[in-house]
């Protein structure tokens, strides 16, 4: 039996009300008036496919080992890097080994079950006993598009093996064609799009309905033998066409998040499939389809063993923890869409040392440091050193991980004069469970929810933006548990 074995999921805290979005540019394109409705959620400044990336995944991996899977593929269309394995960074942060198998999966929508199809291949041919696929995007729509309305900014994972399934996987069907609906050059930032009747009638009513009619024919099924139907289609519109052409009844549908979250490219199908999952009961049958440059249809059977799997943030969790994003002008600032006269604080970046950030292992990238084999001392960063005044030893240290401990604020600051692309700039120092005090900067927060001694966790984010040097900066930042 092969399948998922977990499964997790991201959703920023920031969410934006559609209707801030019209009120400042319906006057250009008073036609986005249909799409302006609900909430959809924005990343913060210092998050993107990466970071969301490995959120999703240390949900996925609530009470697992993270060095547990063989590899990591990673699916998105907003992929920071061109030239730079994204899954890698992914993977590091992680602390995973480096005997795993890495690899980017990215040019269409149904990237996400294309990385999770050839997982699924790996782990039933027996070269992979574990594999992790994450599906992530922080995709930007044009100001005054229907797309800045409809994109949303999400993540998936799902971590799939033979032991412990939850969810078995029974069988697919993939259909591929080169409909060229949505389109965007290596250059560019924004997509173009073709008419949309044409892609609902021609692409989304026809191919997706393909995909599932050779499913259910090649496994002798019907539509209403599943519990919950998975159709990633941003329009709803759109998506009662699908679902009355294959002929699957309202409550077979899974919800499409686009009222609260909005259209999470490569990783809708996914998050589509953690939300199900988290309300399956064993016995149930999901149908998970994809679309763009065709589409993937997955055939699913819930287990017993979902019964035994803890509790996760996943997506409902997530939806629960929000903040209202209220202004037009932050999130264009966001987005790098305008200037900001950032200053000479905003414009002095160091530049960063590949060799000095190789050397540093995972000290940067996973937040590894060392504890003393002798008294159990941990510390960071990383000397040869043991920083306990009764202890001193030398040489007696070992690698050990803070990105997966609690830890407490001790002390803070609100400081108005550092930059920070949302001031004030919060940092302060955390003890952490265990042992180990570091000196961290604050995120998705205001300085007024900050108090001495509340509890925080650590998050994977950007740091900083490089682009003289081609640079993306990502370090750990302390987030108080809401």
């Amino acid at each position: 039996m092969a399948g998922v074995t977990s499964f997790g999921a991201y959703i920023p805290w920031y969410r934006m009300n559609r209707k801030v979005i019209f009120d400042q540019m319906g006057w250009f394109n008073g036609a986005t008036a249909g799409v302006a409705r609900g909430e959809k959620a924005v990343a913060n400044y210092d998050e993107d496919t990466i970071s969301m990336a490995v959120a999703a995944a240390i949900d996925c991996l609530t009470g697992k080992s993270r060095a547990v899977a063989d590899g990591l593929y990673l699916a998105s269309l907003s992929l920071p890097f061109v030239q730079r394995q994204n899954a890698i960074i992914v993977s590091d942060a992680l602390n995973s080994r480096s005997d795993i198998r890495t690899g980017d999966y990215t040019g269409s929508l149904k990237a996400g079950t294309t990385a999770l199809l050839a997982a699924l291949d790996a782990i039933l041919s027996g070269s992979s006993k574990s594999l992790m696929v994450c599906a992530s995007d922080c995709r930007v729509g044009k100001p005054g598009s229907a797309q800045e309305h409809t994109f949303g900014d999400g993540a998936a994972a799902l971590l799939l093996g033979k032991e412990d399934v939850i969810a078995e996987f029974k069988g697919s069907y993939s259909v591929s064609y080169d409909f060229i609906d949505y389109r965007r050059l290596t250059e560019e930032r924004f997509l173009h799009a073709w008419e949309d009747r044409w892609i609902r009638e021609e692409g989304y009513g026809k191919i997706i309905f393909e995909a599932a009619r050779g499913l259910l024919k090649k496994y002798n099924l019907s539509i209403g033998d599943f519990s919950k139907v998975i159709i990633p289609c941003p329009m709803a519109v759109w998506l009662r066409g699908v679902a009355k052409a294959i002929g699957a009844k309202d409550e077979q549908i899974q919800d499409n998040l686009q009222a609260v979250v909005g259209d999470t490219g490569t990783a809708l199908s996914l998050m589509m499939l953690v939300a199900a999952l988290e309300e399956a009961k064993p016995g149930d049958k999901i149908l998970v389809l994809s679309y763009g440059s065709g589409s993937d249809a997955l055939y699913f059977e819930v287990t017993s063993a979902i019964a035994k799997l803890g509790s996760r943030k996943g997506i409902r969790g997530h939806l629960s923890q929000r903040n209202d994003f209220k202004t037009y002008g932050k999130y264009l600032v966001f987005r790098d869409l305008i200037p900001l006269e950032v200053g000479i604080r905003g414009e002095q970046i160091p530049p960063t040392a590949m060799t000095v950030l190789w050397q540093q292992e995972r000290s940067v990238s996973a937040l590894v440091g060392v504890r003393c084999r002798a008294c159990g001392t941990p510390q960071y960063p990383k000397h040869k050193v043991c920083v306990n005044p009764e202890c001193e030893k030398t040489g007696q240290m070992e690698p050990y991980s803070f990105s997966d401990k609690a830890g407490r604020v001790v002390s803070f600051t609100g400081d108005n004069l550092a930059f920070s692309w949302d001031p004030p700039s919060v940092y302060g120092a955390i003890d952490f469970q265990g042992g180990g005090r570091l000196f961290m900067d604050f995120t998705d927060c205001t300085l007024d929810a900050v108090k001495v001694g509340m509890p925080v966790e650590v998050s994977f984010r950007r740091k900083y933006a490089d682009r003289q040097r081609g640079h993306y900066g990502y370090y750990w930042k302390a987030v108080p548990k809401k």
